[in-house]
């Protein structure tokens, strides 16, 4: 049913469906959704949570994943998501937008946006892609700080601090990062950039009980593993945070091309969402349904 059906609403916080769905046995399987439709399609697939990735939402606005958008930007993306397909819903925090009370406002924003959860990383802005080089790392008590300042500021959502360390000061330097975040008050650690089954495996035995979260992202430094491999290793989330934005992107480029070299779209009908197929994912005739029964004749008595 449309998101407009009260009834319809799921009657949990995100927050709350996160942690509930953290704490079942099998890992949380959360694909990157960019936006409102793809949210539609990933769940349509059977996913019960989404993440949205800094990378993939600010490619889709024609930007690089530099820390260079807003809050409120942010918080857009995340109420369509979030509305759209009543997931919870993992949001790439950045670096929290700044110092500790610059934290606490992004977590207050993207909860009352509809978050579920939210992740926090320990590089110094302008940041990078967490599996390029030249990353640089800002003190890890700072991070503790902000780490702190998100769980102050939290009703129900469920924070996540992710440290960039094993890249640029070791692998032992991340685990010690870890272990200073949790003691913080994070709800879950995200090691980003490892590079071998050993280090994935490896750290999760320093961290034992900590919900680790891992990130199969393509094209970067981490090999291709199964979502029951990361959980055999050790893992409670794992994330596809721009497959779905390289899938649209890729098949778009081939559309613009065809166009251009046929003057129509013709020949690429066969690669298309029918329109059918398009009413079906947003619900469109739910909504005509809903707004008929709504919207009657009253008749003078």
């Amino acid at each position: 049913m449309p998101y407009l059906v009260a009834d319809e609403l799921p009657k949990d916080s995100a927050g709350r469906r996160f942690r509930a769905r953290l704490e079942r046995p099998q890992i949380f399987q959360l694909p990157g959704a960019h936006n409102g439709h793809a949210a539609l399609q990933a769940k349509a697939a059977g996913f019960e949570g989404l993440y949205l990735s800094g990378a993939a939402m600010t490619a889709s606005m024609g930007l690089p994943d530099l820390g260079i958008i807003t809050v409120d930007e942010v918080a857009f993306f995340i109420r369509q998501i979030a509305r759209a397909s009543g997931l919870p819903l993992l949001v790439d925090g950045d670096t929290g937008y700044g110092e500790a009370l610059n934290v606490m406002h992004m977590v207050r924003t993207f909860e009352d946006a509809g978050a579920g959860a939210v992740h926090l990383e320990d590089q110094i802005l302008p940041k990078k892609c967490g599996h390029l080089n030249g990353k640089k790392l800002v003190d890890a008590m700072d991070m503790a700080t902000k780490v702190a300042a998100a769980k102050k500021a939290a009703r129900d959502i469920v924070v996540v601090a992710r440290t960039d360390a094993a890249a640029v000061e070791g692998f032992d330097a991340a685990v010690t990062r870890a272990k200073l975040y949790v003691e913080a008050g994070a709800d879950a650690i995200f090691p980003e950039a490892l590079v071998t089954r050993e280090m994935f495996t490896a750290f999760a035995a320093a961290l034992p009980g900590v919900k680790l979260l891992a990130n199969m992202t393509e094209f970067g430094r981490t090999p291709f593993f199964t979502a029951d491999e990361f959980e055999a290793m050790g893992y409670r989330m794992v994330i596809w945070p721009v497959s779905s934005l390289r899938v649209a992107n890729r098949a778009q480029a081939v559309l613009y091309a065809a166009i251009r070299r046929d003057g129509g779209a013709h020949h690429m009908v066969e690669a298309m969402q029918t329109r059918a197929e398009l009413y079906d994912t947003i619900g469109l005739h739910d909504y005509e349904a809903l707004d008929a029964s709504i919207v009657k004749t009253v008749v003078p008595s």
